[in-house]
Parts: C-alpha cells; sequence; structure tokens
C-alpha cells in the first residue's frame, strides 16, 4: 500500500466492495451531468431556449465544478477522504433535487450551478480514494472498474431518463437520481473507512501550508503540469463534441427520441467490456503506449459521429459503438497517468486540480462547440463537421504531453 493508505488494509473483498461503491456514487454523479444532453429536446421546448443557453446549462455545471476543484486543490489532502467524499455527495443530492424542482430556467441554471458545485470535486475525491487504497500494480483496473460509472449511465441511466422523461415529464429523472443518492449515501457512510493515512504522511513531511503555499507546492512540480495539459486537451477534444450528439441525432439523422435511447443503450453496453480490457491494459503495458493507441483509435468515430451519414439505424449504432469504445476509453489510461503523476502527499491536490482543469475546460469546449454550430431554415445543426476536425486536433495535442508525464506512484 502507499505510505498514505498503509494503517488501511482492508480484506479484498471489502476493497472491492468499496470500490464497488464508489463506483455506484461516481455513476450518479455522470448520469447527472450527462442526463442534461438527451434531455436537451425537453428542456428546449419547456423553456423556449435555443442552443446557446442549453449551452449555458453544461457550461455553469462545469464551470462551477472547475471553481470548487480549484478551492480544493489546495486543502483537498487537509481532511478525511471518507468526509470529504460524504460532504460533497450530500450538496450533489441538494443540487440534484433543487433541479427536479425547478420551475423556470433561471432556477434550473442555479441548480445546476450548486450541482457542479459539489458535484465536480466528487469525482477527485473518489480517485484520490483509489490512488491511497489501491496499489499501483493494480490501479489501472480499479480505475477501469470506477470508470465504469460512464458506461453505466450510458447503459442504464441515459436511456432510462430519456424513457421516464418521455412518459412523465423531464423533472422525474431527478428526482429519481436524488432518491438514489440517498440511499448510496447511508451505504458510504456505513462502509466506507476512515482515511487519515495522507494527512498524517502530509503533517510529518511539513506540508500543512497555507492557501497560497498550497497552490505553489503544487504548481511547482513540472511533472503536474503536463498532467493536467494531458486533461484539458483531452476534455477539450471530447466535450466539445459529446453535449450536441443528442440535437444532431434528431435533427441531422432524423432519430426519434427512442432510437436515441437506443443509441446511448448500445454504446454504454460495449463500454462494459471495453473499459475492463483498457484498464487491464494500462496496468500490463506502458500507459502512455495506450493512450496514444485508444486516441489514434479515437480519430475514425469522432468524424463519422459529427458528419450526417444519413444511414439505417443498424449503422448510427455501430458508430455508437466505436465512438463510445474508443473516445471514452482514451480516459482510462489518461487517468492512470495523473493519478501516478504524484506522490501520496498531494494527491489529493493534484487530483482537485486535474478535475478544475477538466471542468473548466468542459465549459469552455461546450462554449466553443455552440459558438460553432447554428441552425439551418430547416431546423438542422450546421457546422459539426468542423467541430470534429478540431476535436481531433485537440486529441492528436494530448500525445505529446502525455508522453511527458514521469510515473512518481
Amino acid at each position: 500500500m502507499t505510505s498514505s493508505a498503509h494503517s488501511l488494509t482492508p480484506s479484498p473483498a471489502r476493497e472491492r466492495q468499496i470500490l464497488l461503491v464508489i463506483t455506484l456514487m461516481s455513476f450518479t454523479n455522470v448520469v447527472d451531468f450527462m442526463v442534461m444532453m438527451p434531455l436537451s429536446p425537453h428542456l428546449m421546448r419547456e423553456f423556449g431556449i435555443d442552443t446557446t443557453q442549453f449551452g449555458l446549462l453544461v457550461s455553469a455545471y462545469a464551470f462551477a465544478a472547475s471553481a470548487a476543484s480549484l478551492l480544493m486543490a489546495s486543502i483537498a489532502d487537509r481532511f478525511d477522504r471518507k468526509h470529504a467524499l460524504l460532504v460533497v455527495y450530500a450538496g450533489l443530492i441538494v443540487g440534484t433535487l433543487g433541479c427536479a424542482l425547478a420551475p423556470n430556467y433561471a432556477a434550473l441554471l442555479a441548480a445546476r450551478t450548486v450541482a457542479g458545485l459539489f458535484g465536480g470535486v466528487q469525482g477527485s475525491i473518489a480517485f484520490s480514494i483509489v490512488g491511497d487504497l489501491v496499489p499501483d500494480e493494480r490501479r489501472g483496473r480499479a480505475m477501469g472498474l470506477v470508470m465504469l460509472s460512464m458506461s453505466l449511465s450510458a447503459v442504464l441511466g441515459v436511456p432510462l431518463s430519456i424513457y421516464v422523461a418521455a412518459h412523465g415529464g423531464w423533472h422525474v429523472p431527478f428526482f429519481a437520481l436524488a432518491a438514489t443518492c440517498a440511499l448510496l449515501f447511508v451505504v458510504a457512510l456505513r462502509l466506507i473507512p476512515n482515511m487519515r493515512g495522507h494527512m498524517r504522511a502530509a503533517s510529518h513531511a511539513g506540508l500543512w501550508t497555507g492557501l497560497w503555499r498550497g497552490y505553489a507546492e503544487l504548481l511547482r512540480v513540472r511533472n503536474h503540469w503536463w498532467a493536467f495539459a494531458t486533461s484539458a486537451l483531452l476534455t477539450l477534444s471530447g466535450m466539445i463534441v459529446i453535449p450536441y450528439i443528442a440535437p444532431s441525432r434528431i435533427t441531422n439523422e432524423g432519430m426519434s427520441e427512442v432510437q436515441l435511447a437506443y443509441f446511448y443503450l448500445v454504446g454504454g453496453a460495449v463500454t462494459l467490456f471495453s473499459r475492463p480490457l483498457f484498464g487491464r491494459m494500462s496496468d500490463r503495458y506502458p500507459r502512455a503506449i495506450v493512450y496514444y493507441w485508444l486516441v489514434l483509435l479515437s480519430i475514425a468515430p469522432m468524424l463519422l459521429i459529427t458528419h450526417t451519414l444519413g444511414v439505417n439505424l443498424f449503422w448510427q449504432l455501430v458508430v455508437a459503438a466505436l465512438f463510445f469504445i474508443f473516445v471514452s476509453g482514451r480516459f482510462i489510461p489518461s487517468m492512470a497517468l495523473v493519478t501516478a503523476a504524484s506522490t501520496p502527499q498531494l494527491r489529493g491536490r493534484v487530483m482537485s486540480f486535474n478535475s478544475a482543469v477538466q471542468n473548466l475546460f468542459t465549459g469552455l469546449a461546450a462554449v466553443i462547440g455552440g459558438a460553432m454550430l447554428s441552425h439551418t431554415a430547416g431546423g438542422s445543426l450546421a457546422g459539426f463537421e468542423a467541430v470534429g476536425l478540431l476535436s481531433c486536433l485537440f486529441a492528436l495535442a494530448s500525445l505529446w504531453t502525455a508522453f511527458k508525464i514521469r510515473t512518481v506512484s
């Protein structure tokens, strides 16, 4: 175990249980963020908003998450990991319930901001727990398991939310999410042990510092900068496209909302198999090499999904499968690279700052993508092809920074 977790040695069975709970908590967090995108047709109709205003809903969450993560980057390692996780998860529950009760666009925008303040931090704390709990030689598989939350959100959360929204209204998915989060909160409270080893290690190493000195300790390490740059470029590559997949499928490809649910269902289902595979590959082979090949393999589906193909549902599902496998698969070796780029005493701060970077560039990507798109007289989205090309350029640029990252622990 790492020095930050040497006092915490759970049995293999208990370790798996903890990882499962963290995965499920991350699942609800990812669904809370992702569900906004396929619900875009409902929200645009309900509130009479355009794509720019919808993009602001995505960006509000992301920018709030970035601000919260930036604050946590200096103080994250001062708290028991379990307590930090439970506090931010409680805040996510409040924000999600606020979305369910929002009577108008302004209220929904405020609720998304609250959800972002807490939801954006939850992921970094979860990855810090994994980094402290699981030795480096098994960390890639553990990251793959936790990141199955993205697959589960696409297989279960998003399609079910689309179905429920179509029959009960867009409020219902948020009510269901808040209830599920409350149940998981109770389970995590009972199952996850206190995690204070990193606090003792930091105290002995003299790392209890003021707010600004905390940032200085974090940013003076060049290795951290390469990790953050990789996350920024990869996030730009994905999130400049992903928020606009649902409206482009409906307006450009003529898919129905039921077919859109199948699109996410199939895309998520294949990653249930590909993500664990990529996790094992990240442990067996150099992570930068695994990342390199996944980036190259993601170029074709990225271009396909941003071009109007005019093909039937079967081929649309093939494109969805390729997109979800390779585009989302890139995050597994990249997160393993970032997690291993710091010492245990700084890992919480690194992961929080990395989360701030990811959320900041998620918001920027949504704004950039929205600015590049426009509606034609016939109602379809124009400019998506250029968005896809820019996405590929960001992905290729991230290869250079990824090979600069050095494994520390």
